[in-house]
Formats: C-alpha cells, structure tokens, sequence
C-alpha cells in the first residue's frame, strides 16, 4: 500500500510496468471534466473509473480486494477516507467474484487513510481496502492496472 500526493507520483512510476502510463494519464488530464464511467489507456490492461458518489463512512465502507488489478485511487474532490488490512488477515465474506474482480470481508481495516484531494493511494492485491469511507459527496479517479 502506498499514499501519496499527485506531485510526488514520479517517485512510484517503477513499481509497475503501467504505473508510467497511468501517473502521466492521471498528471495530464482533465479528470473533472471526464464522465463517470470507464475510460481506456491501454484497454483491459491499464483504465480508468471515474466515480462520484456520497461517502458511507467508516461504518459502511467494506474491506475488499482484488486479484487481477493494481488499484490507484486518486481523490478528485471530497473528504476521503480509505481503511486498510492485510489481506492474510482476512476471512472472505463469500466467494471471490472473478467476473469483477473482487472479494469482499468482515474484518474491520487496521488503519484508517485521509485520501484528500490530490492525493493517491496504491492497493495492490495482497491489500484489503475499504474505499468511500469518506463524508459528502466524493468524487474520484480509479486507475485499475493488471497485476
């Protein structure tokens, strides 16, 4: 797990082979201007959700995870806030869901994560986390980029 400001995204580019592509995409664009929805950079291997909706706080935000995608999470507008566990510390809620790519749990996040805007966080697929555990309205950007 990595969190981080959007300025500082040069400093992770060599954790992944896409992460080059996906900070330039993310440091370039208009990302407010976007429509909600799926957008490509490198069709399945590398795109981007952009999402607004109302955060659920730290009680209704799940702990999840994937296999397939590395996760960025970049705050576009909105009090984000995202929690964190290992996932070997993780008991599965049901079955993984391989069609979304995810698997959800029971356990409560260890740490909590301020996200605000500009500001990233990394999940990779051995991190549990529990997205939208924010206030208000939030608006974001998801780059998800094959593991």
């Amino acid at each position: 797990m990595v969190l981080d400001t959007l300025v500082q995204s040069g400093r992770y580019a060599g954790l992944h082979p896409s992460f080059p592509r996906a900070f330039d995409f993310l440091t370039t664009t208009s990302l407010a201007s976007l429509a909600p929805g799926r957008h490509e950079i490198d069709g399945d291997r590398l795109f981007v959700l952009i999402d607004g909706q109302d955060g659920r706080g730290r009680e209704g935000a799940r702990l999840e995870a994937h296999r397939r995608y590395i996760d960025i999470q970049l705050t576009l507008e909105g009090l984000e806030e995202i929690g964190w566990l290992p996932l070997a510390a993780c008991e599965p809620r049901r079955d993984f869901d391989e069609a979304k790519d995810i698997v959800f749990f029971d356990a409560a996040p260890r740490i909590w994560l301020p996200v605000p805007p500009g500001s990233f966080a990394i999940f990779f697929p051995e991190d549990a986390h529990a997205p939208l555990a924010g206030r208000g309205r939030l608006l974001k950007a998801i780059v998800k980029a094959a593991v």
